[in-house]
């Protein structure tokens, strides 16, 4: 199994890095082959809506989301992770996500075989659902993307206590990836009428 793990923080070590890294870590303690880009670090260009990709099955734009592209379609399960920032993704993340469109036919059909995927999300607030509607459509979007999405974890209130100093919540992280790495992941799929947050980070 592969595990793809994607940071969309501008911030290379920060708390969303550190929450993905423990996930991969908890994953490849179980055999799990696993790779991690940092998307701040990356050249990817905004899409231009030329609709290249929808006749041709590939976006057109040669820069480093070509690499992201194969990655995930060659990875069994994709964690992605981003903090909160403006009540939304990060700009890098939301830079990826519109490229995604590529995995989109004519008819806005899937070209992705349902791939696993876990949601990540670091916040300064202490509440961890004052952005939790967001957090749902982020799941959503992404279902309708091609992906099943198994759970999304909330770390709040990381402006007075980072992830670094929270071993308890990093190995929580952890242990979720333990979970990944087997073929049947017991957590809830996303479906478009529902999604799981996990209540203990």
């Amino acid at each position: 199994m592969k595990v793809l793990g994607l940071v969309g923080s501008p911030k290379v070590d920060g708390n969303t890095s550190r929450l993905v890294n423990a996930v991969l870590e908890g994953a490849a303690e179980k055999g799990a082959e696993t790779v991690i880009y940092n998307l701040a670090s990356l050249d990817i260009k905004g899409c231009d809506a030329c609709g290249k990709c929808q006749e041709q099955g590939c976006c057109v734009i040669d820069d480093d989301m070509q690499e992201l592209y194969r990655e995930i379609q060659e990875a069994d399960t994709v964690v992605l992770g981003s903090p909160v920032y403006m009540w939304q993704m990060t700009a890098q993340t939301k830079l990826f996500i519109d490229r995604m469109t590529a995995f989109l036919r004519p008819n806005f059909s899937s070209r992705l075989d349902h791939k696993k995927l876990i949601l990540v999300f670091t916040q300064g607030i202490p509440d961890r659902d004052a952005f939790k509607p967001y957090f749902e459509y982020t799941a959503g979007l992404l279902y309708y993307l091609g992906f099943d999405v198994l759970d999304t974890i909330v770390a709040a209130g990381t402006d007075k206590l980072e992830v670094a100093f929270r071993p308890q919540l990093l190995e929580k992280a952890k242990d979720f990836g333990n979970l990944i790495s087997v073929s049947h992941f017991p957590g809830p799929e996303y479906r478009r009428a529902e999604s799981s947050l996990t209540p203990s980070l």
